[in-house]
């Protein structure tokens, strides 16, 4: 056998394994579209999304009417920009039950054993969340504006801008929580536990302002309620401290979050 006869083979599959090199931005773009697929075949499923905060702008937001913080404007202003960030804390913490059913049916290790990148994996499925909560956002937004709320423009892209960060980092941390316990009756009751808290200490619903002293202080260190007081600034076309705060905290949270993620994915490959 000539020299070239034994190399051939071996040079063969390393140019196989070279065409078949994992690319992280191709990767997330294919899983992406891989994603958001159910999606588009079903659009109900953007509404159904919403039906929550839609409740609660309904049902919830006329309540709000005289109380501190709302007096003497329309309370969906006051409201609304709390009520976006409600959408992105369920929306991206709960994103987590989608990998179940892939994770049970052996879809996910199916995936695991293409050379498709595994942080594209994660990240592909967190792009899905993002555009589709800022979907969900941007009809609220119109619906709301069509009925009488008024915002900022800039701010309300800033906003969104923010939340897409915050929904970030929280929909990586539902599909570690996923990855970690691989069972929904486990998984829903953690996500629960923690989401519910966030939410009441956040001044989504009530300012907090009317709160006990002991409970103000306790929201204070709700990373949330930061990004609420954020949002609701920016709607209002002011920039000032609490913008800057409330961009900081989703920054930080959302890049620890894909760093720990994505340390997480890549050993699943070893």
């Amino acid at each position: 056998m000539s020299v070239h006869e034994e190399t051939g083979p071996t040079t063969a599959a390393g140019a196989g394994r070279r065409a078949w090199a994992p690319n992280p931005l191709r990767d997330t773009a294919t899983v992406f579209a891989r994603q958001m697929r159910p999606l588009l075949h079903r659009p109900l499923m953007l509404f159904f999304g919403m039906l929550q905060p839609v409740l609660y702008l309904v049902l919830f937001a006329p309540l709000l009417t005289g109380l501190a913080g709302a007096e003497g404007q329309n309370p969906w202003q006051w409201f609304v920009p709390g009520l976006l960030v409600m959408l992105a804390l369920f929306g991206a913490g709960f994103s987590g039950f989608a990998l179940l059913p892939e994770m049970s049916s052996g879809a996910h290790e199916r995936l695991l054993a293409t050379p498709v990148s595994r942080v594209a994996l994660l990240l592909g499925r967190v792009l899905r969340d993002v555009v589709t909560m800022t979907a969900q956002m941007v009809i609220i937004l119109v619906l709301v504006t069509l009925l009488g709320f008024e915002a900022s423009l800039a701010g309300a892209v800033a906003g969104l801008l923010l939340l897409a960060v915050l929904g970030a980092g929280l929909a990586t941390l539902s599909y570690l929580t996923a990855l970690a316990v691989r069972q929904t009756f486990v998984f829903a009751p953690i996500i629960q536990t923690v989401l519910m808290p966030l939410m009441l200490l956040s001044g989504v619903l009530l300012p907090m302002e009317l709160a006990p002293p002991w409970l103000y202080a306790l929201s204070r260190a709700n990373p949330v309620a930061h990004v609420v007081d954020a949002e609701r600034a920016l709607f209002a076309g002011q920039w000032d401290a609490s913008v800057g705060i409330g961009w900081a905290v989703a920054v930080v949270l959302a890049v620890a979050a894909l760093a720990v993620g994505s340390r997480a994915m890549r050993r699943l490959s070893s």
